[in-house]
């Protein structure tokens, strides 16, 4: 998880959670376990940059800070992310999708092949 010491004036529970549950979210950087994912490696890579997960469970982390329980379907991980370290695939602002362009239609089909999956 990432330095929580050099934000820690930030209160996230003042706002509504970012992410919703079920919402297909994508990873914007590389997770390695620190040693709370049992059965790997310390240091081992959990789930690549862009790899697509869904939102299974949030939780709240020293009264603070949302945790989202992400299902990377791909690698088979269950992590637990903030939320900077997470972009959304399923509800970006217009304005976003207006710059994409013919892009977006191609970012809508991302996942599409894992989203018939159901999560628990």
């Amino acid at each position: 998880m990432a330095d929580i010491s050099r934000d820690s004036d930030e209160i996230e529970l003042a706002s509504p959670p970012r992410f919703a549950y079920g919402e297909r979210v994508i990873a914007r950087s590389v997770v390695r376990n620190d040693g709370t994912y049992n059965g790997r490696d310390i240091g081992e890579v959990l789930v690549h940059k862009g790899e697509i997960g869904y939102v299974i469970n949030i939780n709240t982390f020293l009264q603070q800070f949302y945790i989202y329980a992400v299902d990377f379907v791909e690698s088979g991980h269950r992590v637990g992310m903030r939320a900077k370290e997470l972009c959304t695939l399923d509800n970006l602002p217009e304005e976003v999708l207006a710059q994409l362009g013919d892009k977006a239609a191609v970012l809508k089909s991302l996942g599409s092949t894992t989203a018939t999956l159901d999560t628990p």
